[in-house]
């Protein structure tokens, strides 16, 4: 959605080492609910449609700068060299925007690891700042414990100092209105104060912090904006943080869908990324996790104990403890439980996988059927056909995969094996445990088996005085025999 003034820049701070989470991945890739921790962060700055948009990478920067150049090519990643504070970060950044043409107007600085940031608060900032006319704006909140954060410090309502933790006295120190990290610049005063930050603080670093004050003793306007909601300014350091954000980013993302008319049985156990999209009347059960870009379809039913990923179900289709990735199911089709569908399969209108059925790279036509104890792989299925219990498409030769087709209305009998590359035709039937391995035509009826043999006298002669023995000896002298046909002793 446009906004109604551009910022000339948002710069997105990610260059910090992490240490705390004791990873060999990157910060701010560590991912929640779809994407990185940097991956919502800019995901939020580029709906405002800056002119500009950069990403300070420092630690891990081949990884960050790979994940933004997939994600979002159109962000430039800037480099810090070597990490010396958030001014620094900043200053390398401004430059690096400039070298072609100065900047000019508001521009946003925003932290990495927020990933609560929303494109709304990022707008309101924006328009508190130039509609005060200010030559600074932080973004502020009021927590309920401020400790580890920086100080708003304010002389008789007025903003004029920004007080880190490490650096604030008793009194600063009781200050629950904190910084976020979060700040709206006019270009030209952070280009230039800048410039005049010193790094003679505990840390030994340039704090970005250091330009509102600048900019009092310059005698500008400053001002802080306080934020509606105090969870968007969390950042992640540690994993106990990162669990605790994907707790909230969760509940936020499960209200949202609740409200667009999404029955969600037991959000606490419910988990949807980002980029999933539901329809009205579609229900999720309990212990269900929608990842990727799946699409959940009118008045479906997911759940319980669903993991899909990258999958498409369709208007009223039923799936019940399933996993899914790259799949697509059709309307009304059901699947489950205890089902595993795998990159490529597509199950059209009113289509069944059933109980323990795996599905790979297959199609399943209209109203055809795989109901139980079967493996589907690199196979097209017709119209109106039903495969037995225990089927199974062999495809894998050892060496390449082969295609097994199926046409329309075909049945294949129980434990039955189609050996790929094979074809059966319209209306072909396959008698229940056979072995398939030449093409079925139209109307036949393929047998694939041995002729059953029954031995007389086995049990007796090889396990005599065994309890079978005995049962079969009682048995015979009841009159039973069961066979149509009795071959030679062996």
């Amino acid at each position: 959605m446009p906004t109604e003034n551009r910022p000339a820049a948002v710069i997105v701070l990610a260059a910090g080492g992490g240490t705390r989470m004791k990873s060999a991945t990157p910060k701010v890739l560590h991912e929640l609910c779809g994407r990185p921790l940097v991956g919502h962060v800019v995901a939020a700055a580029r709906a405002l449609e800056p002119r500009e948009l950069a990403v300070v990478v420092g630690h891990g920067r081949e990884q960050v700068a790979a994940y933004l150049a997939e994600a979002e090519p159109a962000v430039r990643a800037v480099v810090q060299e070597e990490q010396h504070g958030t001014g620094h970060a900043t200053r390398i950044a401004m430059e690096a925007l400039g070298a072609e043409q100065e900047l000019d107007g508001t521009v946003l600085v925003v932290t990495g690891d927020a990933p609560l940031l929303t494109p709304a608060t990022l707008r309101a900032l924006l328009a508190a700042h130039e509609g005060a006319g200010r030559a600074v704006t932080v973004l502020s909140a009021i927590v309920p414990d401020p400790a580890g954060y920086g100080r708003i410090v304010r002389e008789d309502g007025a903003v004029v100092a920004i007080v880190e933790q490490r650096d604030a006295d008793a009194a600063q120190a009781e200050i629950t209105e904190i910084n976020s990290g979060l700040f709206a610049f006019d270009a030209k005063v952070l280009r230039e104060a800048l410039g005049r930050v010193r790094r003679d603080n505990s840390q030994g670093e340039e704090y970005l912090t250091d330009v509102l004050g600048i900019a009092v003793q310059d005698g500008l306007a400053v001002g802080a904006h306080v934020v509606e909601d105090w969870h968007e300014t969390l950042g992640v350091n540690d994993r106990v943080q990162l669990a605790e954000m994907r707790r909230l980013l969760n509940r936020r993302i499960n209200e949202h869908w609740m409200r667009e008319g999404v029955s969600v049985i037991d959000p606490a156990t419910t988990f949807i990324d980002v980029q999933v999209t539901l329809e009205r009347d579609a229900v999720l059960h309990p212990n269900t996790q929608l990842h990727g870009t799946t699409v959940i379809g009118e008045g479906a039913e997911v759940g319980p104990n669903c993991t899909l990923t990258d999958t498409i179900v369709g208007t009223g289709a039923v799936v019940v403890n399933t996993t899914s990735e790259g799949a697509e199911i059709g309307p009304e089709a059901t699947v489950g439980p205890y089902t595993y569908l795998r990159p490529g399969t597509r199950l059209g209108l009113r289509a069944k996988a059933g109980g323990f059925v795996e599905m790979k790279n297959a199609e399943l036509g209209e109203g055809s059927k795989v109901p139980h104890l079967s493996y589907v792989g690199d196979t097209r299925i017709g119209v109106g056909c039903n495969l037995g219990a225990g089927t199974i498409t062999a495809n894998y030769d050892g060496v390449a995969k082969h295609r097994t087709e199926i046409g329309d209305y075909v049945f294949v009998g129980s434990n039955s094996v189609l050996i790929a590359p094979v074809k059966l035709e319209d209306g072909a039937f396959v008698a229940a445990g056979s072995a398939v391995n030449s093409a079925v035509g139209p109307g036949e009826l393929a047998v694939a088996r041995g002729r059953q043999r029954n031995i007389a006298g086995y049990i007796e002669r090889k396990r005599p005085g065994s309890k079978a023995a005995q049962a079969a000896a009682l048995a015979r002298e009841a009159g039973r025999t069961g066979s149509a046909e009795e071959a030679p002793g062996d």
